[in-house]
């Protein structure tokens, strides 16, 4: 078994500032995306979860690095040290760089801002000392300026790199004397021009590239990662029209500079920016049309009429519904990715289509085409088919003996969306009226969300959806709630494995609690397992019944970021429609039957059929660090069983129980570390 090293984590936490980590975000995904997943992660996050084998690149923003110091010094510090030393990367932009060296000087004799101390990471075997330029103010872009920079092209070898640009800088620090460095593994990449308001020693460096063990880190006073058309120009303060408009000029420059810093840490980086995508129209339909109609009118105590228009205002997002008839085909355009559609009282629909904005999609109003007399044609949804869907869902349905048909007879699609799970979780006066197999799905996600640190990246050709489950209290005591991650993850095995004959020889495995594994296409032995898909479920109680979405994603016909279904040579390649109809016809069937008869002997031994970690041994560091090996997990509520091993791994008796959502695993490294 294996982890693909596939997360850019970006640090949020304690010290950072929001506009930094949105900056972040934005450049990172637009050249890195979608072979790895940028994701935000918290101080608490890098303390405490198995983040280190799976993350590809650790980023620390703009900020003030003594919040960073206040967070992570320590077992922090500790743990980010060894995930570098181990061959990890880090990439620290201005505040970000000062945390990396060895000494922090900051506006040294100003004793309102002075900060000056050793820093525990200490990359940089030198001082960080700022401010370079002048002016600096916390929380403002008062002391911005359009930072000029010469740029070593012997350092930067891969990819076109300017001689010269300018780039946006606010506070930060000059790495001193770093040519005395270069036998410690010291490179520098780029250098400020012209004087400094601090003294430099030799050189004056302004990026530095430093090799620490078998990693690297990456540490740069100014931001490449802030681009242009994010600032704005038009807040009072004099001169910084003339410095947006400056880092405008130099912002293909900019873009060619991160993307050689991202290779020389070893990335793959995107050719071509990947576009910030606008959303796309949602498309309601049912397996019986007249269905739709039905429950429509289930939800007519929170349509509200704006305007001769309706919309559902909830708490996340507002949508606005849509009849087909008026969806004329000059507006066909419109319902695409790209388009700039205005919305009455959307202040943001102008943004909708700015590829190369920040976009906060929660703001955009999501259009809602209501198909209550047929259901959508593909001219419609050109990467959806629904007649081939629900024609899938009968096919199977009445195959099944269980299957009563309810997942999957209620779709909402969309081409682009926010993330499935977030518009059916957190959208509660929707949820609390739909119906259980209610299910939302995907062709692209752009917010998509994981457990904890895990983010699963949603391109084009991974298979996502939500579903709705509406688990009555009465069935908590032989059926508890906590299992339906258990059932999502065999349904999507069993999915596959019976999706047509033959395909009961595709190598999927389940990784508890949550994850899907899929036999790695480049180790010819079939002995190495990579992550293709991952659960996430959300419940919380209302009215005598747990309200679930079960969130899934699957990598089914894209090869990115680790490999796919189709991948892995069955029969005949998967379709999304026809998988989608498989996998929530089982899910049927299985929450049916656990409804009936719990999590009895049927579904552990088909759990433990798929699982991957029978008689694993593993590391308990919750209790002292001793070896255990896994036995299975418990039938009332699903809890992982360890047995302790004591001299030449014999067994003591001792049996430990460890939670799946209070517990850290990384199986892979044989270690299960509880959460405090």
């Amino acid at each position: 078994m294996a982890t693909k090293r596939m997360n850019i984590l970006v640090y949020s936490g304690n010290g950072s500032t929001a506009e930094s980590v949105k900056h972040c975000l934005y450049s990172l995904r637009r050249l890195l995306s979608p072979t790895y997943a940028v994701i935000a992660v918290s101080g608490d996050a890098i303390i405490k979860e198995p983040w280190t084998a799976s993350c590809a690149l650790l980023v620390f923003p703009g900020g003030a690095d003594l919040g960073y110091c206040r967070t992570l010094n320590g077992d922090g510090n500790r743990r980010i040290s060894q995930y570098v030393d181990r061959g990890g990367r880090y990439l620290g932009f201005c505040a970000g760089g000062y945390y990396g060296s060895k000494r922090c000087e900051f506006e040294v004799g100003n004793k309102k801002m002075e900060v000056v101390g050793n820093r525990e990471l200490a990359f940089y075997p030198g001082t960080c000392r700022g401010c370079a330029f002048s002016g600096f103010v916390y929380h403002s872009e008062a002391g911005t300026r359009a930072a000029p920079i010469t740029v070593s092209k012997t350092a930067l070898p891969k990819g076109s790199v300017p001689d010269t640009f300018r780039s946006y800088y606010n506070g930060g620090g000059v790495f001193v004397d770093a040519p005395k460095f270069k036998d410690n593994g010291v490179e520098i990449l780029a250098s400020f021009t012209g004087e400094l308001d601090v003294d430099p020693g030799e050189g004056s460096a302004s990026v530095v590239y430093c090799k620490v063990g078998d990693g690297a880190a990456l540490l740069t006073s100014t931001h490449p990662e802030f681009a242009a058309v994010n600032l704005d120009s038009d807040v009072d303060i004099p001169g910084l029209d003339k410095v947006v408009n400056a880092l405008k000029e130099d912002d293909q420059q900019r873009i060619d500079f991160l993307k050689a810093c991202l290779l020389k840490l070893g990335l793959s980086v995107n050719q071509e920016q990947t576009a910030t995508p606008s959303l796309s129209r949602l498309h309601l339909s049912s397996a019986i049309v007249a269905d739709t109609a039905k429950l429509v009118e289930a939800l007519e105590d929170i349509i509200t009429m704006q305007d001769g228009e309706e919309y559902i205002k909830d708490e996340n997002d507002i949508f606005h519904l849509e009849k087909p008839a008026a969806w004329s085909l000059g507006s066909l355009a419109n319902a695409l990715p790209g388009s700039s559609m205005k919305d009455p009282g959307n202040e943001q629909s102008d943004n909708a289509g700015d590829q190369d904005k920040i976009i906060d999609y929660n703001k955009i109003v999501k259009r809602l085409v209501i198909h209550d007399k047929d259901q959508p044609e593909s001219k419609a949804t050109p990467y959806f088919n629904h007649q081939a869907f629900f024609a899938n869902l009968a096919h199977y349905d009445g195959q099944s003996r269980e299957s009563d048909g309810t997942f999957g007879k209620n779709l909402l699609y969309g081409e682009v969306v926010t993330s499935t799970n977030t518009m059916l979780e957190k959208n509660t006066q929707l949820l609390r009226r739909l119906p259980t197999g209610f299910t939302a799905t995907a062709t692209v996600q752009i917010a998509g969300r994981g457990r904890g640190t895990n983010v699963w990246v949603s391109p084009a050709g991974s298979l996502m959806f939500s579903t709705v489950v509406r688990h009555s209290m009465s069935h908590m005591l032989q059926a508890p709630v906590v299992f339906l991650q258990y059932l999502a993850a065999l349904a999507i095995v069993e999915g596959v494995h019976t999706y047509d004959s033959g395909y009961q020889r595709v190598p999927v495995r389940l990784k508890w609690p949550n994850d899907i594994y899929g036999a790695d296409p480049t180790d010819p032995s079939g002995k190495t397992f990579v992550k293709i898909g991952g659960i996430l479920v959300n419940s919380y109680y209302s009215t005598s019944e747990y309200l679930s979405v079960v969130g899934i994603g699957l990598n089914t016909t894209n090869a990115s970021p680790t490999t796919s279904l189709n991948a892995l040579k069955p029969p005949v390649p998967f379709t999304l429609e026809r998988l989608l109809a498989r996998i929530l016809t089982c899910f049927s069937s299985l929450y049916i039957r656990f409804i009936r008869t719990g999590f009895d002997r049927y579904f552990e031994d088909l759990y433990y059929k798929h699982w991957l970690h029978s008689e694993q041994i593993v590391t308990l560091e919750a209790e002292g660090g001793i070896r255990a090996r896994i036995k299975g997990i418990t039938t009332d509520w699903g809890l992982l069983k360890a047995e302790e091993l004591g001299w030449e791994d014999r067994a003591t008796g001792k049996v430990v129980e460890l939670q799946s959502d209070s517990n850290s695993f990384d199986f892979f490294k044989g270690l299960i570390k509880r959460k405090e």
